[in-house]
């Protein structure tokens, strides 16, 4: 229980810290003209908000270290909690009461999941011919959203968000890896896995696609999309390749957790169609 509670705290941090810098970034990229990754690197405040996502994942490690991902992705999808209201707050708006609520629905949605489901841990170390099949998966939903950006510019911020959000679903997976190998081996195990240079490699092509994604549209275009997909593809590879578990055996407490991971993503595709940023000015007739 204790190593729940130590998990849950940093991974609320890490959504903190998620949150914030997700802010930051996102307007840079907006008012990026041009060369989306050089005109976002040309300014400091990008450093400010990617110091912000590396701090975020280092959390997201220590929560990870002392609990499953099961426990820790659920809380990571408050950041939508912290990023709403703080987007908000920059563009001088008030936070309507329908946000509110949907807001509220998702944090009691993530809370069901966490605590009614009760998750438990699973394999310490899988072997690579439970990688592999779910790598491949991976990769081919990867290229399909990439297609669909290209192909079908009104949908592009989803579709990248999509992309972010499965990037980093990856990410958290091998985090876990990666921390397997951390406490049961030390650094010797860890600097000679493989988890650690494919999470590296992973984590720097999410923050490029995040940076397009936030170019492509509203933040409310791109991430709700990542929020959601990030959880729901760790859940499913935290079954599939850990072998991590819910705590739930009765036909009604399966159907409690699927009113509450159906609450999670009615909640996240409302909170889609909220316009952030200033809004527009009513005009009137004199």
């Amino acid at each position: 229980m204790l190593h729940n509670v130590i998990a849950v705290f940093f991974a609320l941090a890490s959504a903190i810290v998620v949150a914030w810098g997700t802010v930051i970034r996102h307007r840079i990229a907006l008012e990026a003209s041009g060369a989306v990754m050089r005109t976002a690197m040309g300014n400091p405040l990008w450093w400010v908000g990617t110091g912000a996502a590396v701090l975020a994942y280092a959390l997201q490690l220590i929560a990870l270290a002392f609990g499953t991902l099961l426990v820790v992705q659920p809380v990571l999808v408050l950041s939508l909690m912290f990023t709403l209201p703080l987007s908000a707050w920059y563009s001088k708006r008030r936070m309507p009461g329908h946000e509110i609520f949907w807001c509220v629905a998702l944090t009691l949605a993530v809370g069901i999941l966490v605590l009614y489901g009760r998750p438990r841990a699973g394999e310490d170390n899988p072997t690579w011919s439970d990688w592999w099949p779910a790598l491949l998966v991976g990769a081919v939903l990867l290229i399909g959203l990439a297609i669909a950006g290209v192909q079908w510019h009104k949908y592009r911020a989803l579709a990248f968000g999509t992309a972010c959000g499965i990037i980093y679903g990856y990410v958290a997976l091998l985090a876990k890896g990666a921390t397997t190998e951390l406490t049961h081996g030390g650094i010797s195990s860890l600097l000679t896995s493989w988890h650690l240079y494919a999470l590296i490699a992973l984590a720097g092509t999410g923050t490029v696609v995040q940076q397009y994604s936030f170019h492509a549209g509203p933040l409310t275009h791109s991430l709700p999309a990542m929020t959601i997909a990030e959880p729901i593809l760790a859940f499913g590879m935290s079954y599939w390749v850990l072998g991590e578990k819910f705590s739930v055996s009765s036909a009604a407490g399966w159907a409690v957790m699927a009113t509450a991971l159906a609450v999670m993503i009615l909640a996240t595709i409302v909170l889609a169609r909220v316009p952030v940023g200033p809004r527009p000015a009513q005009s009137s007739v004199k």
